[in-house]
């Protein structure tokens, strides 16, 4: 359970880490304890670029008092993103093969349609490499029949 008490702000640590705002997020990297850090963590875990992630690192990394407890959280941060873009490389991976499936066309003759060469596809369909968008557009059309 957390001891965390807010001074000047209207929120509460019970209320939402997303509804903390600044002071909030100072105050528990500063005086929080590790139910405290787990939640911020948790919180920018679900969207590691968005509003908490932000506060975070462009204002309250910058002026907390408590370096060790900074530098786990830029760590937490930066693992946090690092999962984030390879769950979104496998989807794009998934998409891919779908409309290569869809498409009804070998391996070969999907690369040669989108313009580029089977072992690039075979990294594209592995999440190793993400395609550029204008080629995620070219392989939809190209699975539409287009």
């Amino acid at each position: 359970m957390s001891d965390l008490r807010f001074r000047n702000i209207d929120v509460d640590p019970g209320d939402p880490v997303e509804d903390w705002g600044f002071e909030g997020l100072l105050s528990a990297v500063d005086r929080g304890g590790f139910y405290d850090w787990q939640k911020v963590v948790t919180a920018f875990r679900r969207d590691p670029w968005g509003p908490v992630a932000r506060i975070l690192e462009r204002e309250v990394f910058d002026v907390a008092e408590s370096s060790g407890v900074v530098g786990a959280m830029r760590t937490a941060l930066a693992i946090a993103r690092t999962d984030a873009q390879a769950r979104e490389q496998q989807v794009v991976a998934a998409e891919l093969m779908e409309l290569l499936e869809r498409s009804g066309m070998s391996r070969a003759q999907f690369a040669e349609r989108l313009g580029t060469s089977q072992s690039r596809l075979s990294t594209y369909l592995s999440g190793k490499v993400t395609p550029s968008a204008s080629l995620m557009v070219r392989a939809r059309g190209i699975a539409d029949g287009k």
